[in-house]
C-alpha cells in the first residue's frame, strides 16, 4: 500500500507593517530615553555630547528626550549633579515647554494657562541660551512656547526669537515647523498667514535642503483645520480636491525637486529627516503624483510616523495601502 506523503505548504510572505518607532531608527537616542524613564541621566549627557554641532540629529534627539523627560525627574537630578553642564540647561528648558503643553492639553481647548507657567518656561529657554549660546534649540523651544500666550507675543519679540534661530542655524525645520504653527489659523494667524510663511521660508533654502517641505506641512495643517471645524456636519464642500488641486501638485513638485533632488542619492535617509520626508510622501500619495510617491514610500521603507498620517485617517491602514497600490518593495 502505497503510503502518502503530505506535501509542505508554501511559506506565506510576510504581510508588511510599518515601523512607527518615534526615534526613526536612531537606536543610541532609544537607548538614552529608556535611560531617562528609569532614572539614570549619564547616557542622556554622553549622548548629547556625542551629537555635537549636528544640529538637526541634536534638535531631533533633543525634542524626544524632553518628551521623555516630562513625566520624571531626571532632568532635574542631572541639573543638580551637573549645574554648569550647558546640555543639562537645554534639555530641560525644552522638557519645561512640554510640560506647559501638557498641561494646556490637559487643561482643554479655550482654556486660559496661568500665564505665570509660561513664563517660567519661557526664562528656562532663556536661560538655556545663555548657558548654550551656540545652541539653537533654547530657540526653537521659546518659538514652540510662544504658542501658549494668550494673544500671542509681540511681533517684534516673535522676529527677535527667530532672527536669534537663524543666526544660530538658518534652516533650523523644526523651529520653522513652530513659527509655521504659530501663524497657523488654529492659534495666532490665518491659513494665508501660513501659507506666506512656509512659501518665504521654503524659497529660500538650498538645494537638499528639507526646508521646502513647510509648505506641505502647512497643507496638513489647513486640512486638519477645516476638517475639526466640520466635525460632525458631514464633508466639507470640496475639499476632496485639497491634497490634488494645481497649486498643491505644483508646490509639492518644487519641494522634491530642491529637497530630494538636491540631496545626495547615495546618502542614506537618516532618522532626522524621516518625520519630514512622510510629511512629503503623504502629499504625493493623495495627490496621485505616482512615480514620486513610490520613490519617497521607497525611501521611507517601514519608517513611518503618526503624523500627518493620523490626520486623514488610520496611518498603518493608510501607509500599507499607498505602498503596495504603489509596488513597492
Amino acid at each position: 500500500m502505497a503510503v502518502r506523503r503530505r506535501l509542505a505548504r508554501p511559506a506565506r510572505p510576510e504581510r508588511f507593517a510599518p515601523d512607527f518607532d518615534p526615534d526613526f531608527g536612531d537606536r543610541a537616542l532609544t537607548e538614552a530615553r529608556h535611560d531617562i524613564v528609569i532614572g539614570r541621566w549619564q547616557g542622556v549627557r554622553d549622548l548629547l555630547g556625542a551629537t555635537g554641532t549636528d544640529w538637526a540629529r541634536r534638535t531631533h534627539r533633543l525634542r524626544l528626550l524632553s518628551h521623555a523627560a516630562a513625566g520624571s525627574s531626571t532632568v532635574e537630578t542631572w541639573r543638580a549633579a551637573e549645574p554648569g553642564n550647558p546640555d543639562a540647561a537645554v534639555l530641560r528648558a525644552a522638557t519645561e515647554v512640554v510640560r506647559v503643553f501638557d498641561a494646556a492639553i490637559a487643561a482643554g481647548r479655550g482654556a486660559t494657562l496661568e500665564r505665570g507657567r509660561i513664563d517660567a518656561a519661557v526664562d528656562a529657554c532663556r536661560g538655556a541660551a545663555e548657558a548654550a549660546p551656540a545652541d539653537p534649540m533654547p530657540w526653537v523651544s521659546l518659538l514652540s512656547v510662544a504658542r501658549l500666550y494668550d494673544g500671542g507675543v509681540p511681533r517684534r519679540e516673535l522676529r527677535h526669537w527667530f532672527d536669534e534661530l537663524r543666526r544660530r542655524d538658518p534652516y533650523n525645520t523644526e523651529g520653522h515647523i513652530q513659527v509655521l504653527r504659530y501663524w497657523s489659523a488654529r492659534w495666532h494667524g490665518t491659513h494665508g498667514s501660513m501659507y506666506d510663511f512656509a512659501r518665504d521660508a521654503a524659497g529660500v533654502a538650498p538645494p537638499g535642503s528639507p526646508l521646502p517641505v513647510l509648505v506641505q506641512v502647512a497643507r496638513v495643517e489647513e486640512y486638519r483645520y477645516i476638517a475639526d471645524g466640520a466635525l460632525g456636519r458631514g464633508p466639507v464642500r470640496g475639499f476632496d480636491q485639497h491634497w490634488k488641486h494645481e497649486l498643491a501638485v505644483t508646490e509639492l513638485r518644487r519641494t522634491h525637486a530642491r529637497w530630494i533632488g538636491g540631496r545626495d542619492p547615495e546618502r542614506p535617509v537618516a532618522p532626522e529627516e524621516v518625520a519630514d520626508l512622510n510629511f512629503l510622501a503623504h502629499a504625493a500619495c493623495y495627490a496621485g503624483q505616482v512615480e514620486i510617491a513610490r520613490e519617497l514610500m521607497g525611501m521611507l521603507g517601514r519608517r513611518a510616523a503618526w503624523v500627518p498620517w493620523a490626520y486623514t485617517g488610520d496611518p498603518e491602514e493608510q501607509f500599507t495601502r499607498f505602498r503596495e497600490g504603489l509596488g513597492v518593495e
